[in-house]
């Protein structure tokens, strides 16, 4: 039984579910989220801010600073709070409001830059207004996931060897691509490693990451406004992109079936079962990397309201949702209906006749 005296110091590194019988196809989900951030996050924050303290830049005087859409943010809230630093994340509107207010519940300050670029994203706006913020005070010190190697270092450390020693015949690796931290810790083990891996990054469409036209992405997590600069491609064999859409619809097949998991998650497994299904690969052995739980998601892409008004009504009406559930054949609108009374979305008399069916 684990005994912790900090939060960082837990995490679950050997959770894995086996996908084949929800998509197929042999898929093993090296599940991230299972610790007290959340997410896989934790360990690129951990390492970022103990590199930090051993290289002096922290001090007990020092204000951490980080632009995050999300989970680094609570990863480092967490830590401050911890270790007693104060933090302020620079986050922006397409962040979950849950996640947000976990921050503030943690004593931590949140920014929401609100206004888009002219590419339609977020993160240079995020950017110039952390370096306003250190350049007028000496004691921010700001981390930057998206440059520092010890995000990075974090997985080649940690996550990689993690999968390595439950799975010694690994043949491919799907890895979601943001800052491309887990995807450059892990590509680099596995270059190093006594056997091949074919590393697959998966993006998200809209994101700029690989190349590419910028578009509207709703969901936080994967995906850049701009080129990582961790990213160094010739350690990448394939790239492939998922719509926001499949994202959704292979966020609530798992949820189907009880695996309640996170965007980031959602998008990796769907570019995975895709990959699987067009190589007829059933007999490779298969990984792919889950950084995120699905709690956060809950007033975003498990809320009918907020699916309906951004991808429209027929977002969900898909055979995929329902493949293999035990209400395959029942009218989507039945289940709307119920989440509309869960959230309040229905008139008196409406609420008054399901009222009435259930007694």
């Amino acid at each position: 039984m684990p005994v912790i005296s900090v939060p960082y110091a837990f995490n679950e590194e050997e959770l894995y579910v086996d996908l084949r019988s929800i998509f197929g196809h042999s898929l093993y989900l090296k599940c991230e989220g299972f610790n007290f951030a959340g997410s896989i996050k934790l360990k690129a924050a951990t390492e970022m801010v103990e590199t930090a303290e051993r290289d002096g830049v922290l001090t007990p005087k020092s204000i951490l600073v980080e632009s995050s859409s999300g989970n680094l943010g609570v990863a480092l809230s967490m830590i401050a709070a911890s270790k007693g630093y104060r933090f302020l994340c620079v986050t922006d509107a397409r962040g979950n409001l849950s996640t947000r207010l976990m921050m503030e519940a943690l004593g931590s300050q949140v920014h929401v830059i609100a206004d888009q670029e002219a590419n339609g994203g977020f993160l240079g706006a995020r950017i110039e207004y952390i370096r306003a913020l250190c350049a007028s005070d000496d004691r921010y010190v700001w981390l930057s996931q998206y440059t520092n190697p010890s995000n990075w270092k974090a997985h080649y450390r940690t996550t990689a060897p993690e999968i390595a020693r439950q799975f010694p015949r690994l043949d491919v690796l799907f890895v979601g691509a943001g800052t491309t931290g887990t995807l450059m810790g892990c590509a680099r083990y596995f270059r190093e490693w006594h056997r091949p891996v074919r590393i697959v990054a998966v993006d998200s469409v809209g994101s700029v990451s690989f190349g590419g036209p910028p578009g509207r992405r709703m969901i936080p997590g994967l995906g850049m406004s701009m080129r990582p600069p961790l990213l160094d491609e010739s350690y990448v064999d394939e790239v492939i992109r998922v719509e926001e859409a499949d994202t959704i619809r292979t966020c609530h097949r798992l949820a189907r079936r009880g695996f309640l998991l996170g965007g980031s998650t959602g998008t990796v497994v769907s570019g995975a079962a895709d990959w699987l299904a067009r190589h007829g690969a059933r007999e490779l052995t298969a990984v792919a990397i889950g950084p995120d739980l699905g709690e956060r998601y809950l007033d975003t892409i498990y809320h009918t309201n907020w699916l309906e008004d951004i991808y429209g009504e027929d977002v969900l009406n898909s055979r995929e949702v329902h493949a293999g559930s035990w209400d395959s054949d029942a009218p989507l609108a039945r289940w709307r209906r119920r989440l509309d009374l869960q959230t309040g979305d229905l008139d008196g008399d409406q609420h008054h006749q399901l009222q009435d069916r259930k007694t």
